[in-house]
């Protein structure tokens, strides 16, 4: 899936490289603008309120330095039975995720936001994909966690990198998991009047 060139500007309100590499992937060639907020991380109203709200703090933060063009932001959380998962704080408590996650399915929540700056309209939206992990050995995981940056990764893990490796099965969408929803994502865009071909 390929996008015909665009004269509007596209913001990623997103530091994540792996966001950036999809948007590329579908022929965007966005502006990084590093949102400066702080993420919540208590689900108050769950899980797709949370990821939604810190999606939209994201974008939010972006249009107000920009005048002109399109704004996404996204946000990605694990959910371990009640327990929320962002970024790890360090190699310890990325070991700790791993070894729970390779214990049990766990949901991966993405929020996404689009402002339309031009236009002063503005679409919030999620997704969630249960995601099986096999089960790690803790000389895998510490392997993994040396080799890896783990932490800019909710869950500590890249499902588009070596972590893949560790990866059973998914239900829903893959990108979802990388940390972008990719079809709403698109429906949003087609909206604004950006042009999506075959």
């Amino acid at each position: 899936m390929r996008l015909r060139r665009i004269k509007r500007k596209i913001i990623l309100a997103s530091r994540s490289k792996a966001r950036l590499a999809i948007l590329r992937g579908v022929g965007l060639r966005p502006v990084v603008f590093a949102a400066d907020v702080v993420e919540k991380m208590r689900p108050t109203n769950g899980c797709a309120a949370l990821v939604k709200a810190n999606a939209l703090a994201k974008a939010g933060s972006a249009a107000r330095r920009f005048k002109s063009g399109i704004v996404i932001g996204a946000d990605t959380v694990v959910l371990v039975g009640r327990k929320v998962i962002g970024k790890p704080r360090d190699k310890c408590d990325a070991f700790k995720t791993l070894r729970l996650l390779s214990s049990k399915p766990q949901w991966v929540y993405s929020g996404l936001a689009v402002i339309d700056i031009d236009r002063g309209k503005t679409w919030v939206d999620y997704d969630k994909t249960k995601v099986y992990m096999r089960h790690l050995s803790d000389q895998e995981i510490v392997r993994y966690i040396n080799r890896t940056g783990v932490e800019h990764l909710a869950g500590s893990f890249d499902i588009q990198g070596k972590g893949a490796l560790f990866v059973e099965r998914i239900e829903g969408c893959y990108y979802n998991v990388v940390g972008l929803p990719l079809t709403k994502l698109a429906l949003i865009l087609e909206e604004i009047g950006v042009d999506f071909h075959i």
